[in-house]
């Protein structure tokens, strides 16, 4: 899926209205993962519900495929910070659910593929109390997987997690996205992270945010590290 968008101005209403995002203009490549950065409170997160038709009060144009975002009518998968996972299914129905909601018949070699990549087999039948936080990020990668998703979107999907089991969690990541490639945006923090991971990075500051800088190709994580610690000097 190739994604399109300019001059995305984004505003909330409540609870006073406020521009959030001005002006955004930037493409996504089929099958590429773009990365997402900034400091806190620029919008990012803004943008991923407006790539997900979850967001609709904008002006400017986001074309999926040449079409308006709609959750009908794409395939999209979220995976942000907190799992999204409901407490009182065990892992196997939680991965299944998507297809379950949608009435649509379960892939079981691609279930069976992906729980054996995100190290699951062992856990299906525990339920999300029962799971670390490593394991619940591995669930809710999983359930995005398994949606055969036309466009994945992450919202700081590691960030909670403790180092090594981050840096587990996206090597796992990689070797599932590798077996399935899927076109990707993912909003994070971390710079090693967005090396690791992304092909093209855009880089949004100030409020309402903005587009300061888009890197095509994988940036060194000093660099984008120099180029955050200069944005948030700037701010203060």
């Amino acid at each position: 899926m190739q994604v399109q968008a300019e001059h995305i101005i984004a505003s909330y209403l409540r609870p006073q209205p406020h521009t959030v995002l001005h002006d955004l203009s930037f493409a996504v490549k089929d099958r590429e993962v773009v990365g997402v950065t900034g400091p806190s409170g620029c919008g990012k997160s803004t943008l991923l519900h407006i790539l997900a038709g979850l967001h609709s009060d904008y002006s400017g144009t986001v074309l999926l495929d040449g079409s308006i975002p709609d959750p009908k009518v794409h395939t999209i998968a979220l995976v942000q910070q907190q799992y999204g996972l409901l407490p009182w299914f065990p892992v196997k129905k939680n991965i299944l659910l998507p297809s379950k909601i949608r009435h649509a018949q379960t892939d079981c070699e691609l279930f069976d593929e992906v729980c054996h990549v995100m190290e699951l087999g062992h856990l299906l039948e525990r339920y999300p109390h029962q799971l670390s936080g490593g394991q619940r990020q591995r669930v809710a990668l999983a359930r995005a997987f398994c949606r055969k998703p036309q466009l994945l979107l992450l919202d700081e999907a590691f960030s909670a997690l403790d180092i090594a089991t981050a840096e587990r969690c996206r090597k796992l990541f990689r070797e599932l996205w590798q077996r399935s490639p899927v076109t990707t945006v993912m909003v994070s923090h971390n710079p090693e992270e967005i090396e690791q991971l992304c092909s093209q990075t855009l880089v949004i500051a100030g409020s309402p945010g903005r587009i300061v800088s888009v890197v095509d190709g994988h940036i060194k994580a000093g660099e984008l590290r120099r180029i955050l610690t200069t944005l948030e000097e700037d701010e203060h």
